[in-house]
């Protein structure tokens, strides 16, 4: 029996175009995209309602708790949410696992439907000021250098090439991430995660075994509930087919091998294919136009300097905390060379 979505939002389609497009769709953890619809999670079951494209105004990311970034740090480091905007300003809101894979479903959005926003109103808002303040910054810098104007030319023709495929870019910044994360996790911490999980087992074990002799609702919800929150908890940790080091090496290497194939097609692509992330190009840009660098490899050297200078005691407003998180582990793989 095959489960149908069920339909979010005003805009509805037919029994059997929802079946079609839910089996072709692409899927990203517990959500996915299709050719006519938007398919997101209810709290238990994976693409449970669908929001036909009609309907849907923005989609973007939302992070609850603390924000982890690339450290990875705490049970809760971090709980990412894609929204899906619909209709009259109605949301609806999906946990997922992984943050990456918010990043991957954003990224194929980008691509195959550009005139849906994958910002929120809020962060709109904040890039459009950013935008100006930039603009600013040219306008105070009278002339600049025919050395620097060709430099952003280079860049300008780079972005926009970078942005015709954003799902390249996602993907090597999220191998990166995790290829971090497994570099500076100690291997004690798998020993600790193999604990919590034989402790998840036990306290569910014990549940089933309180609720067949009737111990008590209490008791046996709260021993599930520690198996559950034991065994999510470590689950990232311990390895598996995909986390593992082999893994995570040829993940990041087949990232790489992708972008230098892709960037290989642009003359005079300005960075090296690990780090040919669009954020790497929009900061590079910002540095020329501030005045700081002529040619492309003084920005990429200043660029490089201005990340390695930004640690947990650096300030910086959510934005700009995003654009470095998606582009700092790139130079730290790859030890800034």
């Amino acid at each position: 029996m095959i489960l149908v979505p069920r339909q979010l939002g005003k805009t509805s389609l037919t029994k059997e175009e929802i079946i079609e497009d839910k089996k072709k769709c692409r899927k990203f953890g517990p959500c996915g995209v299709g050719e006519k619809a938007v398919y997101v999670n209810s709290f238990y079951i994976s693409r449970r309602f669908y929001i036909p494209f009609d309907s849907v105004k923005r989609v973007f990311k939302r992070i609850a708790m603390s924000k982890g970034g690339f450290s990875g740090k705490g049970i809760f480091a971090t709980l990412p949410y894609l929204v899906v905007e619909y209709d009259d300003g109605e949301q609806k809101q999906c946990n997922f696992k992984h943050e990456e894979q918010v990043d991957e479903l954003l990224a194929f959005m980008q691509r195959r439907h550009p005139e849906i926003p994958t910002h929120s109103l809020e962060a709109e808002k904040r890039l459009a000021e950013k935008a100006k303040k930039l603009a600013a910054k040219k306008k105070k810098i009278a002339v600049l250098t025919p050395e620097a104007e060709e430099s952003l030319a280079v860049l300008e023709r780079s972005i926009t090439y970078l942005k015709k495929n954003p799902e390249l870019y996602t993907e090597l910044s999220n191998a990166a991430k995790k290829k971090r994360i497994f570099e500076k996790s100690k291997p004690a911490y798998r020993w600790v995660a193999l604990f919590i999980i034989l402790m998840g087992i036990a306290s569910i074990v014990f549940g089933i075994y309180a609720l067949t002799t009737r111990m008590g609702y209490a008791m046996y919800f709260l021993l599930f509930g520690l198996g559950a929150l034991f065994l999510f908890s470590s689950a990232h940790v311990l390895p598996t087919a995909k986390n593992n080091r082999k893994a995570i090496d040829d993940r990041f290497r087949s990232a790489v091998e992708a972008m230098e194939g892709y960037v290989a097609k642009i003359p005079d692509f300005p960075v090296p294919a690990w780090y040919a992330h669009l954020n790497v190009l929009k900061g590079m840009k910002e540095i020329l136009l501030e005045g700081r660098a002529k040619t492309l490899q003084e920005a990429l050297e200043i660029l490089k300097t201005d990340l390695k200078a930004l640690n947990s005691s650096v300030t910086v407003e959510q934005e700009e905390y995003d654009e470095i998180m998606s582009i700092k582990p790139l130079f730290l793989v790859m030890d800034y060379k």
